[in-house]
């Protein structure tokens, strides 16, 4: 199953063992229990640390919309909490229990569920999208948009739809953790260097490597390192194709094929073609991909009986004639998988979770938004498993969750289904649905990657992301409404704009009037790249290989096309530093190079943390560069 998937994926993952701390015989016997992975001391820091990053991350989205991720702040921040704690109780002549790895882990995981509510619950998006400031921002006068379309934040309301809600995308795909994590290897990037911040912690070897945590350098630039190079060039290719080429093309047919004084967020013009093309080529790739996993899956449990139960490494470690360097890399790799299979998540559990999980939401939501109607919710959770594949596939790949993007798709159409009698709210309101199915089904996965590296078990990773979760639907919500109540929110002179509340309306009015008031060729245009997005894959899985590894990466392609190109230059210069090492000293570069973007990622998300609280102090940066063309004479 492993290397047909893999050559499904076609983007292999081969991590550089240097990069991740070489297990000891003392380690391996001392791997604690899933139980106890998870303690009441860990719970407590996640809970503090949790509230805290739930008012960054509010502050954040309501200002700016953009919001990093901080898995590896949270990584940092657990450790230092728990080692001062400790130490202190040491100089006081208590005894503590010993700081693992496995703890520290449990302690990001279980922060990054509670903040990730706050930065995918809606707070910043379809929730304000749907109140009367938003409503009049608009104009009372714009077709579509009505007055009966309002509903104001609640507290109480908002924290039953965290409950019914936030659980069910843990249950989505739990299931496909090995197939994301061993089979697929699919890098996860912050991830990755998440764990080896905390494996850097809690080793001496790890001490080595302590300058490179603190170069504040860009994320993609470490992640140009760490991902594959075909990957790497995919979104290059991409950014090339959309911002070379296709968008200065659209853009020379502003009065024809969309009106021109439109604005830089309005569907009906330029951007629309980024968002629904961007979308069409991810889907199309994503669900190309998530066909081959079920058909493979399915010939794999056909064959069963008659294969032998063993992994194809086994094979390898038992050719070995002697303990060389290569064998050993194999035995731990071997140790790691077997950690992270032992406590195992039955897949029984998993499907009846989500179906029950959904049962209840369905009965609920409508309660709470009454033109989502029941059918509507269950269409939602319906198509939901495969949205949530594609976009923890995505950020595997490039380290891009794209939850509001998908999240689209799902206001687009149940507007458009509900029609103008409450479409906009029943919109809204499954954007906030999706949204967080696709993005808790993402951050679960990238702490799987996380887990597997430190040696902790898949089971504390998915109890510690419950109690997480359970954490968020309370202090999500209350953070908010501290913010709510003291400011001006969504005000257009004030601090807390709100940028993505306007933009999520005119979607849901746009929504209404359904396909036929997309830009001009916009439809046709999405048809043909989801098109070929599986032509792409499809070529790469039947050509030979030598030439199907040249071959880009569909998914990859899609990120430049909505996000920006910023991000292909990043990556690429990573991928190019690294081209160079490899040419100038190849067993340096597969020793130092996983460590050094991992450096670089940690710098700049240890960064976020202070920058966030400059930011809430609304203290600028003392100088800041533009570079833009000339302005011929």
């Amino acid at each position: 199953m492993e290397t047909a998937f893999s050559a499904s994926m076609g983007t292999e993952v081969e991590v550089s063992e240097p990069l991740i701390e070489k297990i000891t015989a003392e380690e391996d016997q001392l791997i604690p229990e899933w139980k106890d992975q998870i303690t009441i001391r860990g719970l407590a820091v996640s809970a503090i640390m949790g509230t805290l990053f739930c008012i960054i991350t509010h502050r954040l989205n309501l200002t700016v919309g953009i919001i990093p991720s901080l898995n590896i702040a949270a990584g940092l921040l657990g450790f230092l909490s728990v080692k001062s704690w400790t130490s202190f109780l040491s100089k006081l002549g208590f005894s503590t229990k010993p700081f693992t790895r496995q703890e520290n882990t449990v302690i990001q995981t279980c922060v990054v569920a509670c903040y990730g509510l706050a930065a995918s619950g809606g707070f910043g998006s379809s929730f304000l999208a749907m109140d009367k400031r938003t409503y009049k921002l608009i104009g009372t006068e714009y077709p579509g948009n009505r007055a009966e379309d309002v509903k104001n934040p609640g507290l109480g309301w908002m924290i039953v739809f965290m409950f019914v809600v936030s659980f069910v995308g843990l249950f989505s795909l739990v299931a496909l953790r090995k197939v994301m994590i061993l089979d697929g290897k699919l890098t996860y990037p912050s991830g990755t260097a998440t764990a080896v911040l905390i494996n850097g912690f809690h080793t001496n070897a790890g001490a080595e490597l302590a300058g490179f945590y603190f170069d504040f350098s860009p994320t993609y630039v470490g992640c140009g390192l760490i991902c594959p190079r075909i990957v790497n060039c995919s979104v290059l290719l991409g950014a090339i194709v959309s911002w070379g080429f296709l968008w200065p093309y659209i853009s020379q047919h502003a009065g024809d094929w969309y009106p021109a004084d439109l604005g830089n967020s309005d569907f009906k013009g330029l951007y629309g073609y980024k968002v629904f093309i961007a979308i069409s080529l991810i889907l199309g790739d994503g669900l190309y991909n998530l066909i081959k996993i079920i058909s493979v899956t399915f010939k794999e449990l056909c064959n069963k009986r008659t294969k032998v139960s063993k992994l194809p490494i086994d094979n390898e470690i038992q050719g070995a004639n002697e303990y060389t360097e290569s064998s050993r890399l194999l035995i731990d790799q071997k140790k790691r998988e077997n950690v992270f299979l032992k406590d195992g998540i039955p897949t029984w559990f998993a499907a009846s979770g989500y179906v029950g999980l959904a049962a209840i939401s369905t009965a609920t939501i409508p309660t709470i938004f009454p033109p989502l109607k029941w059918y509507l919710v269950l269409l939602l959770y319906l198509i939901a498993p495969a949205l949530a594949f594609c976009n923890s596939y995505g950020a595997g790949l490039t380290d891009c969750s794209l939850s509001l993007t998908y999240a689209k798709i799902g206001l687009f159409i149940i507007a458009s289904l509900v029609g103008t009698n409450g479409g906009v709210i029943a919109g809204l309101a499954a954007c906030g649905v999706m949204m967080s199915i696709v993005s808790t089904a993402a951050d679960l996965m990238q702490d799987f990657k996380t887990g597997y590296l430190t040696l902790s078990s898949a089971k504390s990773m998915f109890v510690s992301q419950l109690l997480g979760t359970a954490m968020g639907c309370v202090f999500a919500p209350l953070t908010f409404w501290m913010y709510w109540t003291a400011f001006d929110i969504g005000s257009p002179d004030g601090p807390y704009k709100a940028p993505y509340a306007v933009i999520l309306r005119e979607m849901a009015i746009l929504g209404i009037e359904g396909f036929s008031e997309l830009p001009k060729h916009c439809l046709a245009l999405c048809c043909g790249f989801f098109v070929a997005a599986l032509v792409i894959n499809l070529l790469r899985d039947v050509i030979p290989e030598k030439i199907s590894k040249f071959i880009p990466v569909p998914m990859a392609m899609a990120i430049p096309f909505f996000v920006g190109a910023y991000l292909a230059i990043d990556m690429f210069v990573g991928t190019v530093i690294l081209f160079i090492w490899e040419r100038i000293n190849r067993k340096d570069s597969e020793d130092y190079a996983g460590a050094v973007a991992s450096g670089l990622i940690c710098g700049d998300g240890i960064w976020t943390m202070p920058s966030a609280v400059l930011s809430i102090f609304s203290i600028n940066p003392p100088i800041c560069m533009y570079f833009g063309p000339t302005v011929s004479s």
